[in-house]
């Protein structure tokens, strides 16, 4: 599969006349010339290397900087999957997995444990947030999430199920080991910190719905979003991407609840690599709005 893609042929009138292009197609790696088209109409378009950057889709060729001879480079991307697909398939994998340790299936704790229950209650409690959590993530997916990319690299998904798969086993290996112990703190301990998940959860969703409005009536104009009506997400008025941040909230609330190391260390990385896409994203938007709040930081309020 290849990024190149075309708009059905329009003329653009530029003084009483109909503007042509010759549009030479290389190969992004070797270079080598792989067709070249005659006469091309102004309006089309390409997911393709210009001056070492991709093209955007609303980009056309009047509007490049270019004579009426232009090079463009082709670069194959290779097999792709559609985003709501690389959603389905990362989210739905912790739940499915999760249930096979919470269940306690027999190659994994022994038949002497086999199907058996945990007699501590914050053992079913965090099943429950973590099938909310993703379950959460899975309705997001479906109904919620408007994505400005169609696809992405069949590698790519390969390499974030093998992480979101991977880590729900060894969290809920560990949350539901027959020698699992609850929190130091007891009851407190994990009151606290499921009021807290709650909150992170309610405040990531209703990000995610602001983040979605953005987009509701079609428009490819680019916006920044602000606060709402809605109090979970006056958040913005102080960081660029608080869906991270609640998300980082939920994680750290889940850690404290269980009380368990690898749920710790999934927060950890989670929160490291949530960090490099929000400082992306706020610096975005610091150079594509000139009147974007500069009291706004990426991901944790006046820190980082």
């Amino acid at each position: 599969m290849a990024s190149w893609r075309g708009l059905p042929h329009r003329a653009i009138m530029s003084s009483s006349r109909i503007s042509f292009f010759e549009v030479e197609i290389l190969d992004c790696k070797t270079k080598q010339q792989l067709c070249f088209l005659d006469k091309i109409l102004s309006g089309i378009q390409q997911d393709n290397q210009y001056e070492g950057r991709s093209l955007k889709d609303e980009e056309v060729l009047r509007e490049l900087p270019v004579g009426t001879t232009a090079t463009l480079y082709f670069r194959d991307l290779g097999p792709q999957i559609g985003w709501t697909m690389v959603f389905l398939t990362e989210y739905a994998g912790p739940l499915f997995v999760y249930f096979l340790f919470y269940f306690r299936m027999p190659f994994f704790y022994g038949l002497a444990k086999a199907f058996t229950s945990s007699p501590h209650s914050v053992v079913h409690l965090a099943c429950c947030c973590h099938s909310f959590h993703y379950i959460k993530r899975l309705i997001e997916t479906i109904f919620v999430h408007r994505f400005s990319h169609g696809t992405m690299p069949l590698k790519s998904i390969v390499k974030n199920c093998f992480y979101y798969w991977g880590f729900a086993a060894w969290l809920a290996y560990y949350i539901n080991h027959p020698l699992y112990t609850p929190p130091s703190y007891g009851k407190k301990q994990i009151s606290l910190s499921m009021i807290m998940f709650l909150i992170c959860e309610t405040g990531n969703f209703s990000i995610h719905i602001a983040l979605s409005n953005l987009k509701i009536d079609g428009s490819r104009s680019r916006r920044y979003p602000f606060p709402t009506r809605n109090p979970f997400t006056w958040l913005f008025f102080f960081v660029s991407c608080p869906n991270y941040t609640y998300e980082v909230g939920s994680w750290i609330s889940f850690t404290v609840m269980t009380q368990c190391v690898p749920v710790g260390l999934f927060t950890l990385i989670g929160f490291i690599q949530m960090t490099i896409w929000a400082k992306e994203k706020h610096h975005r938007y610091i150079r594509e709005f000139k009147d974007y709040p500069r009291i706004r930081m990426s991901i944790i309020p006046f820190l980082l």
